[in-house]
């Protein structure tokens, strides 16, 4: 039965205009195998009936806790208000189009309790396109916390949507900044790594929602260009070292981040992942 002073697990979503995928998520995460978390959902004002929607569900489930945001604060704001209000020991990462595996916290969780030196634990993703429903592909992500760190300057270490963090990190390192509010994960993940190990489960434990409307195709650029400003930060005194071939990458994508169309990026995107 679930303690509700001081849950395992909480749950942070913000939620924004999500009302077309807002049950699909809700669902994926009410259903999970492992039940002890309290689920926090951080409401923007949105135009459509997302309210609706979390108000609902809050009637049928009492671990749903509802933060109302006066005004749009964003992603990484919302993010951290849910943080800074979880009582939970670990925080798991939730965005309303996504769905996530029922397996997902049970695994993430028993992998936290068995590695205390862990900061930041995420898995394998599944990227499906929305109107059609058919898988695009997989996304997966070493292991060890070795292989993660020495290519952190070529991609995220760990999948935002499917991270479960540690609480206590968040006491020691800081909460996501909201300067890199299209980049607030990989700013996050170069701190917690100063102190922390990161890893992955070698399973998919979240299906990945990908749409017209998706952060990663509508704001690519600004995108680039946060997570160029972050790396150059990280680069040196931080406890990282950027190679040489990591500076070349870095170089050609601030180049030609205004001239090669996304889908090419993506696919060097994914050459890059898949060394």
């Amino acid at each position: 039965m679930m303690n509700y002073e001081s849950p395992k697990i909480s749950v942070v979503m913000p939620v924004y205009n999500a009302e077309a995928y807002l049950k699909d998520a809700f669902k994926s995460i009410l259903n999970q195998t492992f039940t002890d978390f309290e689920f926090i959902i951080v409401y923007d004002p949105s135009t459509d009936n997302s309210y609706k929607i979390i108000e609902d569900f809050s009637k049928i489930d009492k671990r749903i806790i509802i933060l109302r945001n006066e005004s749009i604060l964003g992603l990484a704001e919302s993010r951290t208000k849910g943080t800074k209000y979880a009582k939970g020991k670990y925080i798991a990462v939730a965005d309303a189009d996504d769905i996530s595996i029922s397996t997902r916290f049970e695994k993430q969780y028993k992998y936290m309790e068995k590695h205390n030196d862990c900061g930041v634990v995420g898995g394998f993703i599944e990227l499906f396109d929305t109107e059609s429903g058919k898988i695009i592909g997989v996304r997966k992500y070493y292991e060890d916390d070795s292989n993660l760190r020495n290519r952190i300057f070529l991609y995220c270490p760990i999948a935002q949507p499917v991270s479960m963090i540690r609480k206590e990190v968040f006491n020691n390192i800081g909460y996501y900044d909201p300067k890199y509010p299209l980049a607030e994960d990989l700013d996050l993940w170069f701190r917690i790594g100063m102190r922390y190990k990161f890893a992955n489960i070698q399973e998919i434990l979240l299906k990945y929602r990908v749409h017209k409307n998706s952060t990663t195709i509508s704001k690519i650029q600004k995108m680039e260009t946060m997570t160029l400003e972050i790396r150059n930060k990280y680069s040196s005194g931080y406890g990282y070292s950027m190679t040489l071939s990591d500076k070349i990458y870095n170089f050609g994508i601030s180049t030609t981040k205004y001239i090669i169309p996304y889908k090419i990026k993506i696919w060097m995107f994914n050459f890059m992942r898949n060394d």
